[in-house]
């Protein structure tokens, strides 16, 4: 299944994503940018309908960023706990179909969820199971309030 992206701009990505970021990883690298790589997941449920937006989030060293947006939507009514791992193995689907070419690269990678580590919070019941799910995969990992790509590039990117 071919998943449709776009950058912030709103200018979608022609080429399967994977040969997109190379690309990018090539260019910033050719003018001695350092990259970290930063891939979260949120979403909104607005009536019967969940939308999700990943993002992956490109941060050069002293020097800006970028990122691009995939967003889709379901109908499946999901219980809190559901949706909140549903949006972590959405990016860790698109972290582990990327970190080859991280590894490749030398690019540091996190995959940011948008739980919170606060108990008071109803997304904390997720956080274990995200945690361990994550970090069994072995990649770095970022819960509230440490995980931007999530809880705030993702959030900017649901319609």
């Amino acid at each position: 299944m071919h998943m449709v992206w776009r950058k912030f701009s709103g200018e979608t990505i022609s080429i399967p994503i994977a040969e997109h970021v190379k690309k990018c990883i090539e260019e910033e690298t050719a003018k001695n940018n350092k990259l970290k790589v930063y891939i979260g997941t949120d979403s909104q449920v607005k009536q019967s309908v969940t939308e999700f937006a990943t993002v992956i989030v490109f941060l050069r060293e002293k020097n800006g960023g970028f990122m691009f947006i995939h967003n889709e939507k379901t109908n499946q009514t999901l219980h809190i706990k559901e949706r909140m791992l549903l949006e972590v193995s959405k990016s860790v689907e698109i972290a582990y179909s990327l970190c080859d070419l991280f590894i490749e690269h030398d690019v540091e990678m996190e995959v940011h969820a948008d739980i919170n580590t606060n108990s008071q919070f109803k997304s904390n019941e997720a956080l274990k199971d995200a945690m361990g799910y994550i970090m069994g995969m072995g990649f770095a990992f970022k819960a509230k309030p440490d995980s931007f790509a999530s809880s705030c590039c993702a959030d900017k990117a649901l319609n």
